[in-house]
């Protein structure tokens, strides 16, 4: 297999045929096999039924449907687990990326010797509050990453398959893959791409959405910094509070020694203690919850899956 086509999709029954047909000859043209794989992330409306209308057309096509909507995130790497393609495509299935594109993100990748490419809405056609939102959660990204791309939202993107193997995705990290691997070294480039106004359905995107990947920014910061060394993260800060509450009871215990003031009705010295105690419990608590929060998401799957349909018995394994 040469290409893998992911298109994660919930209630997008209207958008998925003229999306296919998009899709095809793009596909046809390039000459290779490839798979076109829909994840069904727990849709309330017809999506799944055109799914299965479309792969009863065309052996290319494969469907993946999650029991509930597990989000984004979890449809990617749904995807990326069953894809058996060499280069790994991601698009969004609401016509906002354009199928024409593809050909010249994987040659661009090529020539550049790039193990990821990403595209770049450069004339982006979404209202003007998220264009706003989404140029803050850009620069945000790009000043904690050090990340030099310009839109890591975009879900347009090309993979080579060996570039997520091991990759861990969950809450909203979908966002975040480029910095996950260029820190674990792979050529991250971008090129700018089309962008199309949405012509069917609403955005899945909001306000609440952009605050939850904000904060699964700082895990990304985390743990691309510090996840071979988390004790320098914590426990610079649990010894921080260590020192100022050992610093506060020294003072405390040389003015009581030197007979300046007594302390009888203060809480400063409890204050001393608490600040020594929460160093303590602050870098043990965060290094227990981090070891925990990594073995959890190695063990198991952020997304269950009801059934698969046209994959081979080696990808359902």
């Amino acid at each position: 297999m040469d290409y893998s086509i992911i298109v994660p999709a919930r209630n997008e029954e209207e958008s998925l045929p003229p999306l296919y047909q998009a899709v095809k000859p793009v596909m046809d043209q390039l000459g290779s096999d490839w798979e076109l794989i829909f994840i069904d992330d727990g849709s309330s409306d017809g999506t799944l039924a055109v799914m299965q209308k479309l792969q009863a057309q065309d052996p290319h096509v494969k469907i993946i449907q999650f029991r509930r909507n597990f989000g984004q995130t979890a449809a990617w790497s749904a995807g990326f687990d069953k894809a058996q393609g060499d280069y790994v495509v991601v698009l969004d299935a609401d016509l906002q990326n354009d199928p024409a594109d593809i050909p010249a993100l994987i040659s661009h990748m090529k020539a550049e010797n790039l193990d990821v490419i990403s595209g770049w809405r450069k004339d982006r056609q979404d209202n003007g509050g998220m264009v706003f939102l989404s140029k803050l959660g850009n620069w945000i990204h790009r000043w904690v990453t050090g990340e030099k791309i310009h839109d890591h939202g975009c879900s347009l993107k090309v993979y080579r398959r060996e570039a997520l193997q091991d990759l861990e995705l969950y809450g909203e990290m979908h966002r975040y893959i480029t910095a996950l691997l260029s820190w674990k070294g792979f050529r991250v480039g971008e090129m700018v791409v089309r962008h199309h106004p949405r012509r069917h359905g609403h955005t899945k995107y909001s306000v609440k959405k952009k605050l939850k990947g904000f904060l699964d920014l700082i895990v990304v910061k985390f743990w691309v910094q510090y996840s071979a060394r988390p004790m320098h993260f914590f426990g610079a800060i649990g010894m921080f509070f260590i020192l100022l509450g050992l610093l506060l009871g020294g003072t405390i215990f040389g003015i009581w020694l030197m007979r300046i003031t007594g302390f009888a009705n203060s809480s400063l010295p409890l204050a001393a203690v608490v600040l020594v105690l929460l160093g303590f419990q602050f870098l043990l608590s965060g290094v227990l919850a981090d070891v925990v929060a990594k073995t959890y998401y190695l063990e198991k799957k952020p997304y269950s899956i009801k059934s698969v349909t046209g994959f081979d018995e080696a990808a359902i394994d």
